[in-house]
C-alpha cells in the first residue's frame, strides 16, 4: 500500500519557491509514495466557526485528504516575520477536526534567512497536536540559490536534502504504525 503524503504551500504566488520545493519533492518521491500537492486552500473563505457544521465542499475534500494521509508536508514563506495568511487560514479550518491531531507533519523552510515564521508555524502545529517529524522539519534554501524553479529536483545541492526528508517521513510513519 502506498504512503499518502499531502503537501501544502503557504504561498499564493504562481512562481512560489515553496510550491516549487514541493513539486521537486513530488518528482523525487519513490514510486511507493503518493505525494499530492493540495492547492484548493488558496481560495477559501476566512475560517468561520459558524460554518463548522456545513463546511464548503472544498474544505470537506481537504479534510478527507487529511484523514487519509499518512503524513503532511508544509512549505511556506515568511511574510513580515510571520506565517502567511494562507497557511494560517488553512490550519484554522483544521483546529476542531479530530483526524488532524497526532498527524505526522514535516515543515520545510525554503529560505536561508527566514526563521520567525518557521518557529511560529511549528508552534501553531504543536498547539494543534500535530506530530512534528523532527528529522523532516528542515531548511532547504532554494530561495536565492540562483536555480530555476523547475530544476530543483535535478540539482545536486538539493536532492540529498529532499531525499533525506522523504526517508525521514517514511521511517517515522512506518515506526508509528508498528507501535500502534
Amino acid at each position: 500500500m502506498k504512503l499518502q503524503i499531502l503537501a501544502l504551500s503557504g504561498s499564493q504566488r504562481t512562481k512560489s519557491w515553496s510550491t516549487a520545493l514541493l513539486r521537486a519533492m513530488q518528482q523525487l518521491a519513490p514510486a511507493w509514495v503518493d505525494f499530492t500537492i493540495f492547492e484548493e486552500h488558496k481560495v477559501w473563505p476566512l475560517f468561520n466557526p459558524e460554518l463548522e457544521d456545513d463546511v464548503p465542499e472544498s474544505i470537506a475534500r481537504f479534510r478527507a485528504a487529511i484523514a487519509s494521509a499518512g503524513a503532511i508536508v508544509i512549505a511556506s514563506p515568511e511574510y513580515a516575520h510571520g506565517v502567511t495568511g494562507t497557511i494560517k487560514n488553512t490550519l484554522d479550518w483544521l483546529v476542531s477536526y479530530p483526524p488532524f491531531a497526532d498527524k505526522p507533519v514535516a515543515v520545510l523552510n525554503p529560505s536561508l534567512q527566514s526563521f520567525h515564521a518557521d518557529l511560529a508555524l511549528k508552534e501553531t502545529l504543536r498547539t494543534m497536536s500535530a506530530d512534528l517529524i523532527a528529522d523532516a522539519c528542515v531548511r532547504i534554501p532554494v530561495i536565492g540559490s540562483g536555480i530555476a524553479q523547475d530544476a530543483i529536483a535535478t540539482d545536486p545541492r538539493f536532492i540529498p536534502a529532499i531525499d533525506a526528508v522523504l526517508r525521514a517521513i517514511t521511517l517515522y510513519v512506518e515506526q508509528a504504525s508498528r507501535e500502534a
